[in-house]
């Protein structure tokens, strides 16, 4: 159990980002509970538009008042929104921004997403996804609201907000929980570095958080593990090669955004592997560091396909690292040995990488 020194340490910063993050889940579940049924067949990304722009702006007001001086390295920046034509898109940002409490210009809240588009390292900076997940948050399905805090590439305080996840594991397939206004859903899972993971609803502000941890399975071929839904996010082909490598039989637990890593520390899933579709390709960092700690903290094992370290001190990318793969520490291992043993099989010039050219079979 962790030291009351180590929790007490980021409380002000926790307690901060925790109010950002809830607010910018509510603005979110807002937005998709607008979404028309068509809305993801036409293809029609204003819905997620204004919830980015609104999430972004809610966080980096909070987190901007508190903490003036760090950096934000976030997804979003408002030049679009600054053009006259695009004034109906700005108003709906505003909109959303009023129905949390927060009276802005249109001149306000581009100034509060235009904080989080730094891109450059510094000692001590927030990375944020205010949206990660775009076309599940379009289906009506999992996405995540990503924060954490970073300092001398050391992640200390991560946070994930899941409005379509239960804060408890009840569902027996957390990928098909989604947006309904008769359930109680809704999570916030978070983690301070040394004071273990846990996850509170997303609407009770009294409720006491829980403590998540990852499984303690052992065998493979009882484990399941997680990959996203889009076969451009990740190898699909090369992760069935690693269960087929480690005798697991369940079938693949596929949703979209950081809701993979709350997935594996509770514990309903105990492999997240996100596998390189295409050589060369560079994660980002808001993509990943606010599920990272969560697991890490939660008891879990986070690395890259070589089983280094994240490094989370090169700016707004992972350039030291491929690939993710999340596991418990009882799986973790043999799923990098197994992707060694699969990698050796691709003339690979660079180490255990696909070379150029190369295509997953």
């Amino acid at each position: 159990m962790a030291s009351q020194s180590e929790s007490e340490r980021w409380k002000s910063e926790l307690t901060v980002a925790l109010d950002a993050v809830r607010a910018a889940s509510r603005i979110c579940r807002d937005v998709q509970s607008k979404i028309a049924a068509d809305v993801f067949e036409k293809e029609d990304r204003s819905p997620v538009t204004v919830a980015d722009f609104a999430s972004q702006a809610a966080i980096c007001r909070l987190i901007g008042d508190a903490f003036p001086h760090d950096p934000i390295i976030g997804e979003e920046e408002s030049g679009a929104l600054r053009h006259e034509e695009n004034g109906p898109f700005l108003e709906r940002v505003i909109e959303e921004l009023r129905a949390i409490g927060v009276e802005a210009t249109g001149e306000q809240a581009c100034d509060w997403i235009d904080r989080g588009c730094e891109k450059k390292y510094a000692s001590r900076f927030w990375t944020l996804d205010p949206i990660d997940g775009t076309k599940g948050f379009l289906r009506q399905e999992q996405y995540a609201v990503s924060l954490a805090l970073i300092i001398d590439g050391r992640i200390e305080v991560a946070l994930l907000g899941c409005p379509n996840l239960t804060a408890t594991a009840e569902a027996d397939d957390p990928a098909i929980e989604s947006a309904d206004p008769t359930a109680s859903t809704g999570a916030i899972f978070y983690a301070t570095r040394g004071g273990g993971a846990w996850v509170v609803p997303l609407d009770d502000l009294t409720a006491t958080p829980t403590a998540v941890h990852c499984s303690h399975l052992a065998d493979p071929v009882e484990a399941r593990f997680c990959e996203s839904v889009e076969s451009s996010h990740t190898s699909t082909s090369l992760s069935s090669r690693v269960a087929e490598a480690l005798g697991m039989h369940r079938a693949p637990l596929r949703m979209d955004s950081q809701a993979k890593y709350a997935i594996v520390a509770r514990g309903d899933a105990e492999i997240y592997m996100r596998l390189p579709a295409k050589y060369g390709y560079k994660e980002k960092i808001w993509d990943h560091a606010g599920g990272v700690l969560v697991v890490e903290e939660a008891g879990g094992i986070v690395s890259d396909v070589m089983g280094r370290p994240l490094e989370f001190n090169h700016g707004y990318e992972l350039l030291a690292n491929r690939g993710i793969v999340a596991a418990n520490r009882e799986l973790h291992g043999r799923v990098i040995a197994a992707l060694d043993e699969i990698y050796k099989t691709f003339p690979a010039p660079q180490g255990p990488l696909p070379a150029p050219g190369w295509k997953p079979t």
